[in-house]
């Protein structure tokens, strides 16, 4: 078969109806090899022909979908300079669309003899028979009517999930799509969803990764998948049927089942390292097509790597083919896979121009003149391992950020550790003093209390410290400031009281999440009352640890977060577009007013009292300024918000709220009872409780209590919870 010059782009392997064109970049390339691979595994190998500006490129005629293929880069081997060409290693195109297979633990996927070590001679093992291969995948997919739903960031509800154990123990799962792409949009996940109030799945990555080397010698595996070496391919091993291109397809129908419920996809991706780890990690890909270009190497030794992710190595942002692999990513999987964002993983490793974070780096610049990456839903993780990483709140106007901020204060406030409520209010309020200076909103905050990394929400009420031994590093992973609070007793306990305390601590957190300004981001089985039995750092846990139990789903906490989101999503108060002004907006009351206990407004000194359990405030919703998306006037019920942290009952005095001389406050939400019939009643006509101005009320030990003065033009919209 005769090799054409053909193109050098697109990069990567391109299906044209008549045959394919390969592109690989490599600047340190004497010449690039493509290996063609037959279902027998015999393999043939043609060199590409041409090289435009370090792009070796050819083509292929009759060459279809479902042909695997892999590149050998012939250069320089000089560990000294970083450069570790080594032809005898089978590599992964950086383009690859789909991969078929698993690497198989052998010395020969290493550049090195394990005897001399990283720094010796290379070693001239065939490591094809031991490494994936790249796919040839077909373009063509019909999406019919498929949109993006575009949902508003203030009216997002963040679902954070893993592909696998989202469906390895549904019994309404068929059996054979458990753990797939497939499984993940069958009718009772999408309706679990929807009852949910979710309107956007976070996915954990499902860029295709690899199951780290240590963890096979352990009997374990990369679960959560933060190991990517294709960052354009579906993970192969989420694909209920093939993997010669089919996991392409399915994950698209995945998607656009999903759109057609009105449900966003959101993607966590790993662009800080890949799966080739440090000098003394194996040979995929990236190392042998470009080690100086595509990892961050140390000036004085280029031997070793900059780490700034704790995985070995640090992707090269600073190099312009990293920096297009990249976004030539992003764009495919919003062109292509029709998804509707990211969450990018320690996304301050993107922002290191030099050394430090640079909020004006060329990354940043890329996305903001992009004209597909800068219209979706944008994510950072604010914070990497290296020093000067923690960047909560200092990202472009562009994007959104997971607040570590809010749940450090959330978990704090309501575990009863010593703070100021002067934190709690601003957390409470969407964190204005962390995004209002550079023209964000409230949506910059993605609120969560919990997430894949830490303890579940029964966790964190159930364990003071982590049980991290099932992961075989002698219990020292994982995270050690847990901010937990296990109410008096580590671990699963028969007291009757103590278990009433953790049920009623999970509804206080998860009121506290619902009812706060910005995005809520809900950890995945949470609301069923998932617990991985103190394991805080289940990376490696492909097991009835990670998965969902659904057998032992929590129905009244479930019940509960389905009324809460509902509740949250009825009011827009609770979700405002804009900050709150703390003036009169539209009549005489302020948009926003905190109180003491004894019903006077808070002072200075209230705020920066450092043992204080308890917060009052009020919350105007005939004083929301932004109108809706036809103009019109948003208007909501007023509410009054009691928070009481503390070990025993409050008492609080209803503030003189003019509104409120003739119209009663209706407690509509209490989380002191187990029983969501008695705690948030589906029946909005039937209050908890009616007080007036003035009255005393009694707040209970560890609860929220929200108050309700109804608005006269809210009425037609109190449809049962």
């Amino acid at each position: 078969m005769q090799m054409w010059p053909g193109q050098g782009f697109p990069l990567g392997a391109t299906y044209d109806g008549n045959g394919t064109n390969f592109s690989v970049f490599s600047e340190v390339a004497d010449r690039v090899e493509l290996c063609l691979f037959g279902d027998d595994g015999t393999e043939v190998r043609h060199e590409l022909p041409e090289s435009t500006g370090y792009i070796h490129h050819g083509y292929l005629p009759g060459v279809q979908p479902g042909q695997r293929y892999g590149f050998r880069v012939h250069g320089p081997w000089d560990p000294a300079h970083g450069l570790i060409c080594n032809p005898n290693k089978l590599l992964l195109d950086p383009y690859a669309k789909a991969v078929e297979g698993e690497v198989r633990w052998s010395e020969a996927v290493f550049p090195y003899h394990f005897a001399t070590g990283p720094d010796g001679p290379a070693n001239d093992a065939d490591s094809a028979p031991f490494v994936p291969t790249a796919v040839v995948t077909s373009p063509f997919f019909d999406w019919a009517d498929d949109r993006h739903p575009r949902t508003a960031w203030h009216e997002t509800v963040v679902y954070e999930t893993h592909v696998r154990g989202l469906t390895m123990r549904h019994p309404d799962v068929p059996e054979e799509l458990r753990g797939t792409y497939a499984g993940l949009c069958t009718p009772a996940i999408v309706k679990h969803f929807q009852r949910l109030g979710v309107t956007a799945v976070e996915l954990m990555p499902v860029h295709q990764f690899i199951h780290d080397h240590r963890l096979f010698e352990l009997g374990l595996n990369n679960y959560w998948g933060y190991n990517s070496i294709a960052y354009l391919a579906p993970h192969n091993a989420y694909a209920s049927y093939g993997q010669r291109g089919q996991q392409v397809q399915e994950f698209k129908q995945m998607v656009k089942t999903l759109h057609r419920e009105g449900i966003e996809v959101i993607l966590d991706v790993v662009y800080n390292h890949t799966a080739e780890g440090d000098h003394s990690g194996p040979m995929l890909g990236f190392k042998g097509i470009d080690n100086p270009a595509y990892y961050r190497l140390d000036a004085a030794d280029p031997r070793r790597y900059v780490d700034y992710t704790g995985t070995g190595n640090s992707l090269n942002m600073r190099h312009p083919h990293v920096l297009q692999l990249v976004m030539d990513s992003l764009r495919y999987w919003v062109l292509e896979m029709h998804v509707d964002g990211f969450r990018f993983d320690l996304a301050a490793t993107l922002a290191r121009e030099l050394h430090d974070v640079d909020k004006l780096s060329s990354f940043f610049d890329l996305i903001q003149q992009d004209p597909v990456v800068s219209q979706v839903k944008l994510i950072a993780e604010p914070w990497d391992v290296g020093e000067g990483g923690y960047q909560v709140g200092n990202f472009p106007p562009l994007w959104s950020e997971w607040n570590g901020k809010y749940r450090d204060e959330v978990r704090d406030f309501w575990r009863g550790a010593d703070h100021t409520v002067a934190e709690f209010g601003y957390r409470f309020t969407g964190s204005s003093d962390l995004y209002e200076s550079n023209g964000r909103t409230p949506s910059a905050s993605i609120n969560f209390i919990t997430c894949h990394d830490g303890f579940t929400l029964t966790d964190l009420v159930t364990y003071n410290h982590k049980h991290n031994e099932a992961n075989g590093e002698e219990g020292k992973d994982g995270a050690d400031d847990n901010r937990s609070w296990n109410c008096g007793v580590e671990g699963p306990t028969t007291d009757a009281e103590v278990q009433a305390l953790r049920r009623r601590q999970r509804r206080n957190l998860l009121t506290t999440l619902f009812l706060s300004q910005g995005v809520p981001m809900l950890l995945g089985g949470d609301e069923i009352g998932r617990t991985q039995l103190g394991n805080n750092n289940a990376y490696n846990q492909d097991t009835e640890v990670s998965w969902y139990d659904w057998a032992a789903c929590d129905d009244a906490l479930m019940e509960f977060v389905r009324r809460l989101a509902k509740f949250r999503r009825r009011h827009p108060v609770f979700r405002r577009r804009r900050w709150f002004q703390g003036r009169a907006i539209a009549g005489e009351l302020a948009d926003i007013a905190w109180y003491a206990p004894e019903g006077r407004q808070m002072n200075e000194a209230d705020w920066q009292v450092s043992y204080a359990r308890s917060i009052v405030v009020f919350l105007n919703g005939d004083a929301i300024p932004t109108p809706g998306p036809q103009g019109e006037r948003i208007f909501d019920d007023s509410f009054l918000v009691v928070f009481n942290a503390s070990d025993g009952p409050l008492e609080v005095v209803l503030p003189d709220v003019p509104a409120a001389a003739t119209t009663p406050w209706l407690t509509v939400l209490d989380t002191t009872p187990d029983d969501p019939d008695r705690g948030l009643p589906r029946e909005p006509v039937v209050a908890i409780a009616l007080n007036h101005t003035g009255d005393t009320i009694e707040v209970g030990a560890r609860s929220v209590r929200v108050l309700r003065l109804d608005h006269p033009a809210m009425a037609g919209f109190r449809a049962p919870l």
